[in-house]
């Protein structure tokens, strides 16, 4: 008989918890919401919610001695998924308003949508993504997924990681082409919100609860 995989949600003040607990908990996962440390080190996986303002959450992050933690639980092979702007807080560098340091579990930058030639910034709604080949390769968090389907969006900002080979998926949005999915190892990341993208966000909570 399988394992019940335990999903530490972290609660820093930003970011929808509940309806991430909700498709966790649909997908076979004890899901938790939980800013303490010894719960989130008992965890089979942690998630990193979130959305908001960078520099408002890597405050948060700071206020309650998270920041050290949270990076050194990532690098230690715990595995770790972060969410909208809990994907962005896991880079080096975001350019939110000014210039902030984020978790630098992830190398590369957070950039700005461009105002200038999208329809829309923030981009709300329904994107498709693009498989690139490594989300293809067995155990990807995006198994039986298709090339094409469907996400929900809520951001002004994305992602640029240092290294291309990590991306599984990029998803275009006025002129911008950008990384909406990455995996490095144990730490994965997705721009869109999967708990609020249906069947197939889903299927990507499914796929975590069979991945480790």
């Amino acid at each position: 008989m399988s394992r019940t995989l335990k999903a530490a949600i972290v609660d820093y003040q930003l970011g929808n918890l509940f309806s991430v607990k909700h498709a966790c908990d649909r997908t076979g996962m004890q899901a938790q919401i939980t800013a303490d440390k010894d719960d989130i080190s008992a965890a089979d996986l942690v998630i990193l919610p979130g959305v908001g303002a960078f520099g408002d959450a890597m405050a948060t992050l700071n206020k309650l001695d998270l920041v050290s933690y949270l990076r050194d639980l990532a690098l230690s092979g715990k595995p770790f998924l972060g969410i909208c702007l809990g994907m962005q807080l896991l880079m080096s560098k975001s350019y939110e308003f000014a210039e902030h340091t984020g978790l630098g579990i992830m190398e590369g930058d957070v950039l700005p949508l461009n105002r200038a030639t999208a329809s829309k910034v923030p981009q709300v709604g329904w994107n498709k993504i693009h498989l690139t080949q490594a989300a293809r390769q067995d155990g990807s968090f995006l198994n039986n997924l298709a090339d094409g389907d469907y996400m929900y969006f809520v951001h002004s900002f994305y992602v640029k990681p240092n290294n291309p080979q990590v991306i599984l998926s990029s998803t275009r949005y006025g002129d911008i082409e950008f990384c909406s999915s990455f995996r490095q190892g144990n730490v994965l990341g997705c721009q869109f919100h999967p708990e609020r993208s249906g069947p197939q966000g889903l299927r990507i909570y499914y796929n975590l609860s069979l991945s480790f």
